[in-house]
């Protein structure tokens, strides 16, 4: 048989995500994605490639080219295993592959990685940056290590979930009396960390970071969509699978009337879209 895999790579500084479409059957099926950790991006690189081949009983000879993206893609000086090799724009990755895990037309595509990049996609136009925010995985991952000592995503994530926000966010109730967005004055947040108590403890801590952290980057999302008229909102990255995720984009969703959502695969939106643009797709 020809070679007829399709290889996506995303490239970050040590994690490594690949993701192959099977372009030989009557529709394009997707190959589960993985991703590997290592020191450095090139032994993540090769690491990730052997062990997706390994995974899906593949050979080089089946795979017809390597599409590359991330902000690591610039430490690969060479094709790999001599393979034909395109780059490919990560914020053109960013839209289409958020497109095609939504499976909507035109979104507002927020990436959530170490900060949070937005992009406009619309189907048959160019994905646009439209830029975004620093505030990301690295925020939770930084503050977290300075107040509380942890630097695991997980374990802070499982920390937060016995955690209140009463005793570290000042809400909209606590300063006016005035129902700013009706049914909401009890929970919208008047300010981050605004008045945290003397009594607030390591749980309440973690649910505040993370509650924070996705507020922003709820909240230009909104800014975005509003500019272009639109609801949808497809959050991508690893940080999407974070699972405090899910019930604060539900209230934003409810506040400020929006469709986030968190599409299966979230977390390899980036390189589903790298793969995609090697197809036509």
């Amino acid at each position: 048989m020809a070679a007829h895999i399709i290889i996506g790579i995303d490239i970050g500084g040590s994690t490594t995500k690949i993701v192959g479409f099977d372009t030989s059957v009557p529709f394009t099926r997707l190959i589960q994605p993985l991703f590997v950790r290592a020191a450095d991006p090139i032994t993540s690189i090769y690491g990730a490639f052997g062990k997706f081949l390994d995974e899906n009983d593949l050979t080089l000879d089946d795979i017809e080219k390597v599409m590359v993206t991330g902000a690591g893609s610039s430490y690969l000086s060479r094709p790999i295993y001599g393979l034909p090799s395109e780059p490919i724009a990560e914020f053109k990755s960013i839209g289409l592959g958020g497109l095609y895990l939504s499976g909507l037309d035109r979104a507002i595509i927020a990436s959530c990685g170490t900060g949070t990049a937005l992009v406009y996609a619309e189907d048959g136009k160019d994905p646009l940056y439209l830029g975004g925010t620093g505030v990301g995985g690295g925020t939770l991952v930084g503050l977290s290590k300075k107040m509380l000592g942890m630097d695991n995503v997980d374990h802070i994530s499982d920390l937060a979930k016995g955690g209140s926000l009463d005793r570290v966010d000042l809400k909209i109730k606590d300063i006016t009396k005035t129902d700013i967005v009706p049914g909401f004055s009890d929970i919208m947040t008047a300010s981050n960390f605004g008045q945290v108590s003397d009594l607030a403890t390591r749980e309440d801590i973690a649910c505040g970071i993370i509650n924070m952290v996705f507020e922003t980057i709820g909240m230009i999302s909104i800014f975005a969509a509003r500019n272009y008229g639109i609801r949808d909102v497809v959050l991508t990255g690893n940080l999407s699978r974070v699972p405090q995720a899910e019930s604060v984009f539900a209230t934003l969703n409810r506040m400020f009337d929006m469709n986030f959502s968190i599409p299966e695969n979230s977390a390899f939106g980036t390189v589903i879209g790298a793969a995609l643009a090697g197809i036509g797709l």
